[in-house]
């Protein structure tokens, strides 16, 4: 395993647990179930893009959620730094990831087809 695989999977892990953990308790606006699908850490360790799927059924709090997030990639940021042991940690760059929706949305569509078969 390469040591930015390692890396990428270290800081999905970590920021998924800012994420419910601090971020979560210092924002009431967060809601829904938030994952995070993805982390992809540069080599140079300068920036990072983190995917994130937040799935609520209410379309306004989900946007209004990512909002939030977005906007506290500093706080994230921070929180990173005191738990991990690296000299630099990157920039956080965060990005919606509508996979989760997407793969939910077939599933429905597969059902809907085997139910109206004969």
């Amino acid at each position: 395993m390469k040591r930015t695989d390692r890396l990428d999977s270290e800081f999905r892990r970590e920021i998924a647990s800012v994420l419910s953990g601090p971020l979560k308790d210092r924002e009431p606006d967060l809601a829904g179930i938030v994952s995070v699908t993805e982390a992809h850490v540069a080599p140079d360790l300068k920036t990072a893009k983190i995917y994130v799927s937040i799935f609520d059924r209410d379309e306004e709090r989900k946007q209004r959620s990512f909002a939030v997030i977005r906007a506290n990639a500093g706080f994230v940021r921070h929180e990173l730094a005191q738990r991990m042991r690296l000299r630099t940690v990157p920039v956080l760059t965060f990005l919606e990831d509508g996979s989760m929706e997407y793969g939910s949305r077939m599933d429905e569509l597969l059902a809907s087809i085997h139910r109206d078969e004969p």
